[in-house]
């Protein structure tokens, strides 16, 4: 049996643009991929704290170290700039996985730096 839980959650992220005319997708801070590991193209489900609004869509790369987030395509219509946002990317683990399962959870300040990271990076 596989079981559904939380891979990732960028926590607060503020929302730093919307493009109703682009094609679709959030835009992410390439670093903020890099250290929550999400993947360009997968799969993501967005609450907007200020409003309420759930919205699921994809990731695309933004330029590094820019802090951008960036809601596009009909996405653009349920949060606006400096709005704040829970990112997260969901799973499936085997009951194997799941013992020693923890989600990434990337804190930010307020320009979308990463500030911390639970659990820490390991050298593995």
């Amino acid at each position: 049996m596989l079981t559904h839980l939380l891979q990732a959650k960028l926590h607060r992220v503020r929302v730093t643009g919307a493009d109703l005319h682009y094609e679709g997708s959030c835009g992410i801070d390439e670093i903020l991929l890099e250290e929550s590991g999400i993947r360009e193209f997968q799969h993501l489900e967005i609450y907007n704290v200020e409003n309420g609004e759930r919205l699921t869509t994809y990731a695309i790369k933004a330029p590094r170290g820019s802090g951008t987030i960036c809601l596009n395509g009909a996405a653009a219509r349920k949060a606006a700039p400096g709005d704040h946002l829970i990112i997260c990317t969901y799973s499936y683990y085997s009951e194997d996985e799941l013992a020693r399962h923890q989600p990434v959870i990337i804190l930010v300040d307020d320009k979308n730096q990463p500030r911390h990271r639970k659990p820490p990076k390991t050298n593995e």
